[in-house]
């Protein structure tokens, strides 16, 4: 049988990696009363590398007390962020048509930063919670975009709900000329990091020594 996590977070792309990589995620999401959004909101001075890891912590905090209301079984949980920057500034994920458009026209021609951050909680043989943490870095080169190419891009509705308003895995791959670091890390849910934590918290992968 695949190994059993809790997954809190609505992206199927995290999912489907998950499966992938043999390991089947059972969802773990807010429920209606939470307010997930303010986690996301921005703090003063917050560099883009301090913004992803203290929201994602936030996010596993918040999960962990849903499991707990719920009177679920343990099972690890896991969380991650995806935050792009550019020059030290988050982009986030779009929030109209117009802020779609504005995001992938700073994108255009420049190399933007994608870090994702991924946390696992767990409770040790102590029945104690305890976390981990890892973030990947990588830097992604966009070609130069023409005003009609960002129009048709938008109209497709990819950008919206994605970090920085573009996803690597789909149209958007059309526009990038390079990536330095983890392509899976660029998608939402970084294999390498991932996996080392998994396996430090007793969780088998497909390919585990």
């Amino acid at each position: 049988m695949p190994a059993q996590i809790y997954l809190a977070s609505q992206s199927p792309r995290r999912r489907d990696l998950l499966s992938l990589w043999g390991v089947s995620a059972t969802l773990l999401l807010p429920e209606s009363d939470e307010d997930s959004e303010a986690l996301e909101a921005e703090r003063e001075g917050e560099t883009p590398l301090q913004y992803v890891s203290r929201v994602t912590r936030a996010k596993l905090s918040a999960a962990q007390a849903r499991l707990l209301r719920r009177q679920l079984a343990p099972m690890p949980i896991l969380c991650a962020d995806t935050t792009v920057a550019l020059n030290g500034e988050i982009l986030g994920k779009p929030r109209s048509i117009d802020d779609a458009k504005q995001l992938l026209t700073k994108l255009s021609g420049q190399t933007h930063e994608v870090l994702t951050s991924v946390a696992v909680g767990y409770w040790d043989a102590h029945d104690q919670w305890l976390s981990l943490q890892r973030v990947s870095r990588s830097q992604v080169r966009f070609s130069t975009l023409s005003a009609r190419q960002i129009d048709r891009y938008v109209a497709t509705e990819e950008p919206f709900g994605k970090a920085g308003g573009y996803g690597i895995q789909g149209v958007a791959a059309l526009f990038i000329d390079c990536i330095n670091g983890s392509y899976s890390g660029i998608m939402g849910l970084p294999a390498y990091e991932t996996s080392q934590l998994l396996e430090a918290v007793g969780v088998e992968l497909v390919v585990s020594p």
